[in-house]
């Protein structure tokens, strides 16, 4: 069976891996052959019976009701985002997939972050590939680039993981982050892609996307180490741009008058004394980026 067909089953099997027994009020200890609950006790906690869990983990039933999957959400521990996860996955994925438009950012998406001379900001889509910059933003990284995909900018490029700080935090937020940006659309091409590299080329992103972390679109503290400034912190937002198909513009700031903005504002000024510029363009083939190796 193809993993795309089993949707539901791969993440209850991940999440239930994920949760103690004591955490919902079962012994512990003892000799267990799984490092969470086992599928009885899952169902037994939910109030199913344990073959109708069974045919669910296996994908033999795809369309559980929203009350089974509100006991499990329950069972496994699944915040709000998770939940409403679970029951995506139980929705119907079309089968039909036309050919992918290209990504365009619109004209006052570009003219606006391009006019911020002091604030980093860029354009992703739902894959983190990027498509649009400004100068500030590739004064950051020479990965805020568009045409660079940021998770295989963080999980290979070693300039990439010595510039955060955070880079824990970074990367597990990051596949969590396409986790919900991607939903039930596993099959999707470019992620099978970009999914089966990552696999291959970074045991700590296989262990992170077998988590099955949901992560909705939030704001950070990103804690960098950069090579001409030195450490600061800035808070990075992100906002849906409407009217594309999922486009979301990320931006960074300092608290005005703090060390994080006087560094921020001494970057510009090198940069801009070395002649540097970034303009936000919009790239057609996003997997074709310059990867750092």
């Amino acid at each position: 069976m193809d993993s795309s067909d089993n949707r539901i089953g791969e993440y209850l099997r991940a999440r239930r891996n994920l949760v103690r027994p004591q955490d919902v009020g079962l012994p512990g200890g003892g000799l267990r052959r799984v490092p969470g609950l086992r599928r009885e006790e899952v169902a037994m906690l939910a109030g199913i019976s344990s073959d109708y869990y069974l045919r669910l983990e296996q994908g033999r039933d795809h369309r559980p009701s929203p009350e089974v999957l509100d006991a499990l959400a329950r069972v496994l521990r699944l915040d709000a985002e998770g939940a409403a996860h679970l029951h995506l996955l139980a929705r119907p994925v079309p089968r039909k997939r036309t050919a992918r438009k290209p990504e365009r950012v619109p004209t006052s998406v570009r003219q606006l972050i391009d006019g911020w001379p002091d604030n980093p900001a860029y354009v992703q889509n739902r894959f983190l590939d990027i498509l649009a910059v400004n100068a500030p933003a590739a004064a950051l990284s020479p990965n805020y680039a568009p045409g660079v995909n940021l998770l295989r900018a963080v999980f290979l490029d070693p300039a990439e993981r010595a510039l955060r700080r955070d880079w824990e935090e970074v990367t597990a937020e990051g596949v969590a982050s396409l986790r919900t940006l991607v939903g039930p659309d596993v099959d999707d091409p470019r992620l099978v892609e970009l999914v089966g590299e990552l696999s291959v080329r970074s045991e700590r992103f296989r262990q992170l996307w077998g988590r099955h972390d949901i992560q909705p679109k939030k704001g950070r503290v990103s804690r960098l180490s950069h090579p001409q400034v030195g450490d600061m912190d800035l808070q990075s937002n992100k906002f849906t741009i409407g009217g594309t198909d999922g486009l979301i513009m990320v931006t960074f700031n300092a608290e005005p008058g703090s060390r994080n903005a006087e560094l921020l504002a001494i970057l510009g000024s090198l940069t801009a004394s070395d002649g540097t510029a970034a303009q936000g363009i919009p790239t057609t083939n996003p997997s074709a980026g310059s990867e750092k190796e």
